[in-house]
């Protein structure tokens, strides 16, 4: 993921990923014979990590009382996704995205899924009234990735008030 994170698709390379493991050359190209084989299992791992973390994150969240509360919670995890460890996992996953443009194969692994974070904020919305809970979280969540990516892109921090004004919105 760091090989992504800093040098883009082009860095990534069998002996690239050998460097930045510390492992003798050839390791990678022992598990991974092609680059197309080397990419999915990028993308594989980095899709399961994020869901690691978002299941843990989802448990982790006391039952969301207003709106206040899942601002506060999504300002946590966009503060999470934009620093350090994430940061890197959140650039790799988006020229993975990209790359997926012309790798269809990589789609379905980078399909949203379902995570205890999504459904923490389904039955958020869902207990506030709002008709149609699953578009609606689907909605606020790519809103949210498309903050996330914004500031990657062109610097800056995401305000837990833009984050209010997107739950409202949600709730409409």
């Amino acid at each position: 993921m760091e090989v992504l994170a800093e040098s883009g698709m082009r860095g990534l390379t069998h002996r690239a990923v050998d460097r930045a493991a510390g492992l003798p050359p050839g390791t990678t190209s022992a598990y991974c014979r092609t680059r197309q084989a080397l990419l999915t299992a990028l993308v594989a791992r980095l899709v399961a990590r994020d869901q690691a973390e978002l299941e843990e994150g989802g448990r982790r969240l006391p039952v969301l009382r207003d709106a206040d509360e899942l601002a506060g919670a999504l300002a946590g995890f966009v503060r999470r996704r934009l620093t350090g460890e994430g940061r890197r996992r959140t650039l790799a996953r988006y020229a993975c995205t990209v790359e997926s443009v012309h790798h269809p194969e990589l789609r379905e692994i980078l399909l949203p899924r379902e995570n205890a974070a999504r459904d923490a904020v389904r039955a958020f919305l869902a207990a506030h009234g709002v008709t149609d809970p699953e578009t609606r979280t689907l909605t606020l969540l790519a809103c949210v990735d498309g903050l996330v990516f914004d500031r990657l892109v062109n610097g800056g921090d995401v305000a837990e008030e833009e984050l209010r004004g997107l739950v409202t919105t949600a709730l409409r």
